[in-house]
Formats: C-alpha cells, sequence, structure tokens
C-alpha cells in the first residue's frame, strides 16, 4: 500500500531530476567539446605564432562558460521539486525535464560552435591577424544559442509549480 502523505504523482519528481541531469550532463558536453577543440587548434597555432596564444584562448574561456549555463538551471530545477513541502506533479515534472532539456541541448549545440570556429578561428588569425575580431563576433552569436537556452530554460522553470492551485 502507497504511503497517503504524498499529494501530486510519485513519478513526477523522476522527470524533473532528469531535466536538472539532462541541463548539467549536456551543457558540459558542449563546453568539453568546444574546449577541446578549440585547445587543439590554439596549440597548433601556438607551434608556429607562440606570442598569439594568450589571444587565442577567448574560445576555450567562451565554451566553458556553456557548463555554467547548465549548472545553473540545474540549481533551479533542483530547488524546485520538494515533494514534501509542495504538491508535485507531472506538469511540474514535465516543466523542468522541458527546461533542462532546452537548456542542455542549446549548450551541446553552441559548444560545438564554438569548437569548430575557435579551431579554424585562431588558425586562421595566426596567419591573417585581421580575421580576430570577425572570429570574435561569429563566436559571441554562438555562445548567443546557448543564453537562449538558458532564457528560455528559466522561463519554463518557472513555470512548473502553477499547474493546479494548492
Amino acid at each position: 500500500m502507497a504511503s497517503t502523505t504524498f499529494s501530486g504523482d510519485e513519478t513526477a519528481p523522476f522527470f524533473g531530476f532528469l531535466g536538472a541531469a539532462a541541463a548539467l550532463v549536456f551543457s558540459c558536453m558542449g563546453a568539453a567539446y568546444g574546449t577541446a577543440k578549440s585547445g587543439v587548434g590554439v596549440a597548433s597555432m601556438g607551434v608556429m605564432r607562440p606570442e598569439l596564444v594568450m589571444k587565442s584562448i577567448v574560445p576555450v574561456v567562451m565554451a566553458g562558460v556553456l557548463g555554467i549555463y547548465g549548472l545553473i538551471i540545474a540549481v533551479i530545477i533542483s530547488t524546485g521539486i520538494n515533494p514534501k513541502a509542495k504538491s508535485y506533479y507531472l506538469f511540474d515534472g514535465y516543466a523542468h525535464l522541458s527546461s533542462g532539456l532546452a537548456c542542455g541541448l542549446a549548450g551541446l549545440s553552441a559548444g560545438m560552435a564554438i569548437g569548430i570556429v575557435g579551431d579554424a578561428g585562431v588558425r586562421a588569425n595566426a596567419q591573417q591577424p585581421k580575421l580576430f575580431v570577425g572570429m570574435i563576433l561569429i563566436l559571441i552569436f554562438a555562445e548567443a544559442l546557448a543564453l537562449y537556452g538558458l532564457i528560455v530554460g528559466i522561463i519554463l522553470s518557472s513555470r512548473a509549480g502553477q499547474s493546479r492551485a494548492d
């Protein structure tokens, strides 16, 4: 016999925690890929032009920020899951799942873009320094994709708890 103290859907927290995990895991995968891919470009460029290494570290830093976006959403989601304090329904779990997926997959996509642009960009910048501003602009637009996912994730996460009047 199930406990009667919990009011809500017993499986709903599973989806909420899955959203928190998805946000962190996918964002960190994007951050790791972007860091690795652009780091390879920095290392290979540094052999020919070691004076440009510190200037070329920008894509690595931008890729690292993606993991923070996932961490923010994961913390927001996990603090919103407390079935003992307030009823937690499937609507809330799905809202948190969609929030985590939006942020995580946007972070993964942005990390792939930052890694590819960063790798090619730092190598090209070593040969033609005038390309630096263009590379930075492309990286900013790639980072904006993850920021869009973070914003949508926050909006979706804020919808949890609005399913029923308690």
